[in-house]
């Protein structure tokens, strides 16, 4: 059974544009509480609020779930947890406990499917330390997995997108690449060597990068996920009201990628991520066209995104923030 065909349609696979998600958030009342340190006006990768009864300790809250992207049912369930997780990690916290979201209709994914789904997904919630203490499951024709997560941050530790600062270098843990290889795996045009690179990578969890940034004192850190490393960066820029360099050269990219992509192996998600930022992206004469795809692409459980006066072990150095109007700007 290969789980990827169980989709019925592309676009059930993607998340709302980043333009059209601010469209519809905007009509929501503005929540102003003494106690939420992080909501989302910013558009951060979790909230946060702060404990009761003790102000050194606060909350970490998130969810995230999608439907299948690799067609192993234990990889699919290993991923989903990680992208949950990473939630937590993005925003210097320790998951705690988590809670299963499960649509999928029994009469096409048979209960051993499932049962490796939760396999993989538990095996990763115990390697970071996260109990998992229910969820909640429903029919449904188009499957899809995820998990609401909760952690716990120190006050004083917490990362957000606001707290970039001009002078900081900009450093990513993971390459990028994710969603051009699991599309060109749906039409045969990636190795499996080349898929399993991308499934260890999406399988991996961000907590050795967040424990790095956290020893070098970090505050401003973002995971690259549906919105690409553009669309994450930009909620940085944006939050933080800075600028910000990305250096074309320096990316880390997948093995093959810019072969899937000049064999059309793109997504939708990409181009929606790309025209979300308009007039706040500029890239720079010299930047190969394959990376101006690469910097959309979005990603599934893809790495943490720090800015940083120092250097960061394991993770990448892909730009930096300068003062200016929030601005995305690419050079070669």
């Amino acid at each position: 059974m290969r789980l990827t065909h169980l989709v019925k349609s592309a676009g059930c696979a993607s998340k709302l544009g980043p333009s059209q998600l601010a469209e519809i958030l905007s009509a929501l009342p503005k929540q102003v509480h003494p106690d939420l340190l992080v909501g989302f006006d910013t558009k951060d990768d979790a909230g946060v609020y702060l404990m009761p009864g003790n102000p050194q300790l606060a909350l970490i809250q998130t969810m995230d779930f999608f439907t299948p992207i690799v067609d192993d049912p234990y990889s699919y369930g290993a991923i989903a947890a990680t992208n949950a997780l990473s939630d937590v990690f993005a925003m210097g916290g320790k998951p705690i406990t988590a809670m299963n979201i499960a649509c999928f209709d029994p009469e096409t994914a048979p209960d051993e499917v499932w049962a490796q789904i939760f396999l993989g997904m538990a095996e990763k919630c115990a390697e970071a330390g996260a109990l998992v203490v229910g969820g909640h499951s429903v029919v449904d024709e188009q499957p899809k997995f995820g998990l609401s997560v909760t952690g716990v941050v120190e006050t004083d530790r917490v990362f957000a997108n606001s707290e970039a600062k001009p002078g900081e270098r900009l450093f990513l843990s993971k390459s990028l690449g994710t969603g051009i290889i699991t599309t060109a795996a749906k039409f045969n045009k990636c190795s499996s060597d080349e898929l399993e690179v991308a499934i260890k990578s999406m399988s991996t969890l961000n907590r050795t990068a967040m424990e790095a940034a956290q020893d070098q004192n970090v505050r401003c850190a973002t995971d690259i996920t549906g919105f690409g490393l553009i669309g994450h960066l930009w909620n940085v820029a944006r939050a933080s009201k800075v600028k910000i360099t990305i250096s074309a050269s320096m990316l880390p990219t997948m093995p093959g990628i810019e072969r899937m992509i000049n064999d059309e192996c793109t997504t939708g998600g990409a181009k929606r991520n790309r025209a979300a930022l308009g007039n706040n992206l500029t890239i720079k004469e010299g930047v190969p066209q394959w990376l101006e795809e690469v910097i959309a692409d979005p990603q599934t459980s893809g790495g943490l995104a720090v800015t940083s006066k120092n250097n960061m072990d394991q993770s990448v150095e892909i730009g930096f923030v300068e003062s200016g109007e929030p601005e995305i700007i690419i050079i070669p």
